[in-house]
């Protein structure tokens, strides 16, 4: 079974013996962590969400800073709920009417702070008088209003912008305030919108359907709340029926599994009170800490049931257990504690958070599980005697994984040589697969496709050029101002530059204003766009024109393609305003919006982790053969940890899915398990080498020892993952698919190439004891 050689080194310097303290004091540490644990539940209900679509870029860099910058200055579409209205039935004067009330309700709804519509749009001007608005109200009747319609349908400022060429969609802009656009204020007020949609447009043929920032993070934050529950309530039964079917005995399930969830509790719970902000990368520590705490745990609990079964008392089977697999756990933490060290340097506010969070939780976990697993082993496993009595006939799923894994040991060691060098070839052929990896981001990837927004999208794309804006900011130097005819050249050159780039459609700003007065009225003065600006509503001016006038927005929009496909787009673009800025070198003149934000940084940011991921991998591997003193340690850890990786970006490459936010945090999970796995076994290949006794020997003794929880391990958490394959969140879907394919992965590196490579090495080397 194994026992502690003091002549080897101590992997932990002894922090497993924190685990003992369970055995002395054991009611008082219970009471500590009820205490705790009712300390978390606080700290949980002041966990807050930074649902904010843009905070995935958030960064110190000018380009940031400059989209901050204009998201002050100008109302920010991220703030922007659409309505989106349509039917074939749309300009009938009726249908029309119902149109019109629901934009008058609309402006009473609490939180708005602007509404752009159709019904915002005037006439020209005429002898300086305040020019009435372009719908009358009553509406007309008859010709009158069949010459009305043919007017609306001819309006520049309208067509293509608000109203679509065919007439059957209309979009409302409803423009809410910045304190109440996240998820967490914005439920009561877009269930206000559509109680309204829905009362005002009775009796109508027009469906209208609500998109925007504010309503997507809506519906994600409502479909990761309900998935989460689901899908992570019926994992866990699954798991936990797996681990009874194995060990037969509910008191060893709950001391195997209940540690991992009381280290999320108390982890996340510890985030709330640090003021910590849930976000897409944070809501990834809940599976990281059950994949790595649960794995260790299942390690303890092998390691005290069958010291049991094997006529230990409970007081030495835990201590036995903390001592031969202790060091193991604490290294295992310690390595993904050093991983997330890397993260702190990132040039992203995101992932130095997700590596600043990582620090804190995985050091909670680790306490947790050493602690508690023998708390609980402590004040629950009973009937020790009658254990070992019903052992040889109550095993047999036990058994049929042991057997499995000495069936397994046996075919790795017999031809170390051979398997070692088809696991490199292997890896080989599926790293080169996985750098042919395109880096993909697309909004409505994180947008439950069963909801409107993706279809309210959908339709903004097909027929209004796209829902998402692209704006090109004009900073006006200091000595000319907002008319002056510089600044007016400029925004001309400017707004013919985007009108003319393929991919950006529906165009806006002040010139088009002034080119509609031109049409209109013959005049091109300043005085009478001076005027004209002043009797639209302050709203619609704001978002073109700075309060103090010292910048303007020139704004297109872009339909919600793959950042791949939008990043020629935007590059292109911004290569030629080079031609604008050197003809009006004083202006500031830039590209920015939120779509160009993500086009820029999604695919630099996607590419960072992945590689960031592959050298952690080494890195790692350096910290591992530190901690066993044994560069050959090192190179045995690198193999493994890369497997699961690559073989997972090969699937993607086949599937034509490319490597996403999901995909690379999907990554960084099994990453931790292949970790974990690696650790435990040549902790114990160590442990259980004899001197002149032939290497394969102990390297199936190890694999018998550790492989049972290992593979339990893997086919709990894997099921508890893959059931989120059924989510109707895209983001979610391919996390958890994916995360359950590579812990199988990360099993079956551990198995079929781990195992040799340490056979073949040590035959290579020499003994364990000096090199392992």
């Amino acid at each position: 079974m194994g026992t502690p050689d003091r002549g080897l080194p101590r992997l932990a310097f002894g922090i497993e013996r924190l685990g003992l303290v369970s055995l002395r004091v054991p009611y008082l540490l219970a009471i500590v962590f009820v205490i705790l644990g009712i300390g978390a539940v606080f700290g949980l209900q002041r966990l807050k969400v930074d649902d904010s679509l843009s905070q995935l870029f958030r960064s110190n860099t000018p380009q940031f800073h400059q989209y901050e910058a204009v998201t002050r200055d100008f109302p920010s579409s991220e703030y922007d709920v659409l309505v989106v209205i349509q039917g074939s039935q749309l300009l009938e004067r009726d249908a029309l009417e119902k149109v019109r009330d629901l934009v008058t309700d609309l402006q009473l709804v609490d939180g708005t702070r602007g509404i752009i519509s159709l019904f915002s749009a005037r006439q020209p001007p005429e002898n300086g008088q305040i020019p009435p608005p372009l719908f009358p109200d009553p509406l007309p009747e008859g010709q009158a209003y069949q010459d009305l319609v043919a007017k609306v349908r001819s309006n520049d400022l309208i067509q293509g912008k608000l109203l679509s060429a065919d007439g059957q969609l209309a979009l409302i802009v409803l423009a809410l305030k910045p304190d109440v656009a996240s998820s967490q204020h914005s439920g009561a007020i877009v269930k206000e919108i559509r109680d309204t949609m829905t009362k005002d447009l009775e009796g109508t043929n027009l469906k209208a359907q609500l998109a925007g920032v504010p309503v997507m993070q809506l519906e994600i934050h409502d479909s990761v709340e309900r998935d989460r529950v689901i899908y992570n309530a019926i994992g866990f039964i699954a798991g936990c029926l797996i681990a009874i079917l194995f060990f037969r005995r509910i008191s060893f399930m709950l001391v195997a599994a209940a540690p991992p969830l009381v280290a999320i509790l108390l982890a996340i719970g510890t985030l709330g009170w640090l003021d910590f902000r849930l976000n897409i990368f944070l809501n990834v520590m809940t599976p990281l800490i059950m994949v790595i705490s649960f794995s260790d745990s299942m390690q303890l609990t092998f390691a005290i049931r069958d010291r049991l079964i094997g006529g230990a008392s409970k007081p030495n089977a835990i201590k036995g257990a903390l001592a031969v697999v202790g060091p193991a756990c604490v290294l295992t933490h310690a390595t993904a504690m050093v991983s997330f060290v890397a993260l702190l340097f990132s040039d992203s506010d995101l992932i130095r958070t997700f590596g600043e969070a990582g620090l804190i939780t995985t050091a909670i976990a680790l306490v947790t599980v050493l602690v508690l697993l023998p708390l609980l082993a402590v004040l629950l496993v009973r009937g020790e005697a009658k254990l070992a009595a019903s052992a040889p006939t109550a095993d047999g799923g036990i058994n049929v994984l042991r057997n499995f894994c000495r069936w397994i040991a046996e075919r790795m060691v017999s031809h170390p040589g051979l398997y070692s060098l088809i696991g490199l070839i292997v890896v080989i052929i599926l790293s080169g697969i996985y750098l042919n990896l395109q880096p993909r981001y697309r909004l409505a990837d994180q947008v439950p496709n069963n909801e409107q927004a993706v279809t309210a999208n959908g339709s903004l794309d097909k027929k209004l050029t796209g829902a998402n804006p692209v704006d090109i900011l004009i900073e006006i130097p200091q000595g000319e101002d907002l008319y002056s005819p510089t600044t007016l050249a400029t925004i001309a050159a400017v707004q013919q530059t985007v009108a003319t780039q393929p991919g950006v459609g529906n165009v806006f700003s002040l010139q088009t204003l002034r080119d509609w007065l031109a049409q209109k009225l013959g005049k091109n003065d300043v005085d009478t766009l001076k005027q004209y600006v002043g009797f639209l509503p302050k709203p619609l001016v704001r978002r073109y024109i700075s309060e103090d006038q010292r910048a303007v927005l020139v704004s297109g929009r872009i339909p919600d393609i793959d950042a791949s496909r939008l990043l020629p787009t935007v590059d292109e673009l911004d290569k030629r305003l080079d031609a604008v800025r050197a003809e009006h070198k004083t202006y500031g003149i830039a590209v920015t919006g939120l779509a160009v934000i993500a086009a820029r940084n999604s695919a630099s940011m996607i590419e960072r982790l992945s590689r960031g991921l592959t050298i952690e991998i080494v890195f790692v591997a350096a910290f591992i053969g530190l901690a066993f003193r044994s560069w050959v340690v090192m190179l045995l850890s690198i193999l493994p940890g890369i497997f699961p990786i690559v073989a997972s970006g090969t699937l993607l490459y086949f599937m034509g899915e490319g490597l996403q936010f999901a995909s690379v945090v999907a990554l960084t999970v099994s990453f931790g398990l292949g970790l974990s796995a690696t650790i435990h076994f040549l902790n114990r290949l160590r442990l259980e080498e004899r001197p002149g006794e032939s290497p394969g020997l102990s390297v199936e003794r190890a694999t018998i020892l550790v492989g049972p929880a290992l593979i339990l391990t893997s086919v709990v958490l894997a099921c508890g993952l893959a059931v989120t394959a059924f989510s109707n969140l895209p983001m979610l879907r391919l996390f958890g698919w994916l995360s359950a394919f590579a812990m199988m992965a990360a099993l079956t590196a551990d198995l079929l190439i781990l195992r040799p490579t340490a056979m073949y090495l040590r035959g290579l080397f020499g003994s364990s004891r000096s090199k392992i």
